[in-house]
């Protein structure tokens, strides 16, 4: 009877070993999945209006292309906040190093325009809602080590199911 049970126990701890290092396996490849490759994002906010939506998308982050600097005027891109250090925010890319951009400076109110050089280094990126974003027209440059990774597909609300 004893040399049964311990033969019942030996059995329990090889399988319960087992499931845990499947359990463990399998988080560290959603960890190098997420933080090398693709990620999944939730975006809300009115500062990417009409492009997505104000109660938010969800969406896939591509990781490697900013790795490889495969990104390029136009992408929607997400980026820490150079203000915030725990926020991250979802603009379009407006040009990259030793790009010169022309901006208005304040839409609301004038049209007053003014132009820069981005510093090698950084990107400028902006909202697609002028009237209510905020980016590098208030905060400048954004530094390339910033860069989180670039939106490449839309996967809800399901009616708007598809690429960016």
């Amino acid at each position: 009877m004893i040399l049964r049970n311990s033969e019942l126990w030996r059995f329990f701890i090889k399988e319960a070993c087992n499931s845990s290092m499947a359990i463990v396996k399998f988080f560290c490849f959603l960890h190098v999945t997420r933080t090398y490759v693709l990620d999944v994002a939730s975006i809300p906010g009115p500062s990417m209006l009409p492009t997505l939506n104000i109660t938010g998308n969800v969406v896939l982050v591509d990781r490697i292309s900013p790795r490889f600097s495969k990104i390029a005027a136009g992408d929607i891109v997400i980026v820490g906040s150079p203000e915030n250090p725990t926020k991250v925010i979802t603009k379009r890319l407006i040009g990259v190093e030793d790009d010169s951009i022309t901006y208005l400076v304040d839409p609301k109110h004038t049209e007053k325009c003014n132009t820069v050089v981005v510093p090698k280094g950084h990107m400028w990126v902006q909202g697609d809602n002028i009237y209510n974003s905020r980016d590098s027209r208030e905060f400048g440059p954004v530094p390339y080590g910033l860069l989180y990774g670039k939106v490449f597909w839309r996967i809800w609300p399901m009616k708007d199911f598809g690429p960016l």
